[in-house]
């Protein structure tokens, strides 16, 4: 299964739209571009696998992994990229402005239940990211 993140670049957010499959499925919200910085960059462009990560603050979500001089990526609920994130990635049902989205909760569930449903069929999920 394929999810994908088709990017845009701003000073201040790097919103994309979110595909999964082919089908659009909403909106991402992440950091920008800052040359992959830990905790103040978006990640590079590129295909990532995604696994099944759970956290009592999350609940069930995604992480991505091999990102190059990064850890602990994830795909978890942002309506604020600057407040909420540290270089992970926010699925958002409407963007709002530059980092800005909402229902990030709602979105999230719809990919995760996407991606765990592949992932109990024993398919790999990547995560391709482009501009």
């Amino acid at each position: 299964m394929t999810v994908l993140l088709q990017r845009t670049y701003y000073e201040a957010g790097t919103p994309s739209a979110l595909f999964c499959n082919g089908q659009f499925l909403g909106f991402a919200i992440e950091l920008p571009w800052k040359a992959n910085q830990r905790h103040i960059s978006c990640i590079p462009e590129g295909v990532y696998p995604l696994k099944a990560r759970y956290s009592e603050k999350f609940g069930p979500h995604l992480q991505v992994l091999d990102v190059p001089d990064r850890s602990l990526i994830l795909l978890h609920p942002a309506n604020d990229a600057q407040r909420e994130l540290r270089g992970c990635i926010a699925p958002v049902t409407q963007l709002t402005g530059l980092g800005k989205g909402i229902h990030s909760k709602a979105c999230l569930q719809k990919l995760v239940s996407l991606c765990y449903q592949a992932f109990d069929r024993n398919e790999n999920v990547l995560l391709t990211i482009k501009s």
